[in-house]
């Protein structure tokens, strides 16, 4: 018996799950071409160059890695995740003193290893979610204690700073949904969370009033990078320019409001455009023609890309995909063999569930505006591979289910 169940083990793949993320990788695949062409200068490039090329050996070097995280039991790897954890916030600190963001930003976000960009704050999320499931798999007595309910929060708070610093506001937001839905599953009582999401929630909405209310300049108000607090007043339409402004001020006022807003409006034409069908793979007009910016077309607004060609039945299908992996993540979460592997999975999922729902919520105007990543389908190579990653550490908590 014991032997069969190993046998069973051994072999045991997901695979929907498995599936699922094969078309989630194609469809990456196709429209990053798709979206990256429309660029003359892209079509001279050697093929090794192009970022669907790049993209796709993304791909398979993220599956060799999560190929590599389903050799070894779980546990295992969370037994390590202190020195992943602590070596992911060396490399956060690193990156403030030598990273690059590119001069539009002044943010530094990457370490440039000449062949790749790493961008730390990424392979961080992996390495908090090991971290926090390995601290709360203890027993569950020991997580009544409002002392180790701080520790858990520290541990969410020290990455969430760090990648704040670098700024990278979206990044780091990730890390509070994520973190305090681990400890509602692990069993960190109801009442520690739900004060703090209160306080948090007051915070918010104090920076809110802060941000579409109070005079410009005021000695009180909340220190924010001026590209976020852009965001937020475009997000909920807030008039750029002060009530006793000058026309020449207000003029001035319009034209940075119609700057900021200009990508996010078009990602929503590109999205309504698309229409039932689509206008069909490398027909759409709106990248073509330039008026979704080309650079971010491939990365953060991939899925208006995907909309306009392919229009609501390629939506779907993409929401489908998407819905298959996050389903598969909580049948595995539920069939767990112990809490260790059911925050894990949850861990995941939650990371998983952010990315998407934010990435989709701002092409659609749901969403503020941030440079979160659409999971597999979005181009970057710090992305792509954590993705993966997460994906080979549901696989790994799926295959170890039935050993005992």
């Amino acid at each position: 018996m014991y032997e069969t169940n190993l046998n069973e083990r051994k072999s045991s793949l997901d695979w929907p799950l498995l599936l699922a993320l094969l078309g989630l990788m194609g469809i990456g695949a196709a429209f990053i071409y798709s979206a990256s062409f429309a660029n003359e200068s892209s079509r001279t490039l050697v093929w090794f160059k192009q970022l669907y090329a790049k993209q796709m050996i993304w791909y398979v070097i993220g599956i060799v890695f999560a190929a590599g995280f389903c050799f070894f039991d779980y546990r295992t790897l969370c037994r390590w995740s202190i020195v992943g954890y602590w070596a992911s916030i060396f490399l956060l600190i690193l990156v403030l003193f030598i990273g690059t963001g590119g001069a539009t930003w002044g943010a530094k976000r990457w370490i440039n290893l000449g062949f790749f960009q790493f961008q730390p704050s990424e392979f961080s999320k992996i390495a908090f979610i090991l971290m926090l499931a390995n601290f709360l798999s203890r027993p569950v007595e020991e997580l009544r204690s409002q002392k180790l309910f701080f520790k858990a929060l520290g541990m969410i708070a020290l990455p969430f700073v760090l990648i704040l610093k670098e700024p990278d506001l979206g990044s780091a937001l990730v890390f509070f949904p994520v973190g305090l839905l681990m400890m509602l599953v692990g069993g960190v009582p109801v009442r520690y969370l739900a004060k703090f999401v209160g306080g948090v929630g007051l915070l918010v909405t104090l920076l809110l009033v802060d941000v579409l209310f109070a005079p410009p300049d005021s000695w009180w108000q909340i220190k924010l990078e001026p590209y976020q607090r852009h965001r937020l007043m475009t997000y909920f339409g807030k008039d750029f320019a002060p009530r006793n402004a000058t026309p020449a001020e207000r003029k001035q006022a319009q034209d940075l409001q119609r700057n900021k807003s200009y990508n996010v409006e078009q990602a929503l034409i590109s999205v309504g455009s698309g229409g039932l069908t689509g206008k069909g793979w490398r027909q759409g007009t709106q990248y073509s023609l330039g008026f979704l910016p080309r650079g971010v077309a491939h990365n953060d607004f991939i899925f208006s890309v995907i909309a306009e060609e392919e229009g609501f039945v390629g939506s779907v299908v993409v929401l489908t995909l998407y819905t298959v992996v996050l389903f598969s993540g909580i049948k595995i979460a539920s069939q767990a063999r112990d809490r260790l592997g059911k925050i894990l999975a949850v861990g995941v999922v939650a990371l998983l569930f952010s990315h998407i729902f934010i990435n989709i919520g701002m092409n659609i105007r749901l969403m503020p505006v941030t440079g979160i990543p659409l999971p597999l389908l979005s181009y970057g190579g710090s992305s792509v591979l954590c993705s993966l990653i997460a994906i080979g550490i549901l696989q790994n908590v799926h295959m170890y289910r039935r050993s005992y």
